[in-house]
């Protein structure tokens, strides 16, 4: 039994680098919540949304508080 629980640190990603986003399928619908490369373009995908629950883990998850680009 726990009495005191461990925080988890916010992982660390370049800000300067790269940026937050939701790539989303227009055909199914399907979200990946992941890091767009800012001078390439590229996504880096890192995890599946299936919800509004999943998005708060990906955000708690990096700590990030702004609003996330979402891409087709």
């Amino acid at each position: 039994m726990a009495i005191f629980k461990k925080k988890n640190k916010p992982l660390e990603y370049d800000r300067q680098k790269y940026k937050p986003a939701i790539k989303a399928s227009i055909c199914t619908g399907e979200q990946t919540a992941g890091f767009i490369e800012i001078e390439s373009g590229k996504f880096k995908d890192d995890m599946l949304v299936r919800g509004a629950n999943d998005l708060y883990i990906f955000k708690e998850k990096y700590g990030i508080t702004e609003e996330i680009e979402k891409i087709y």
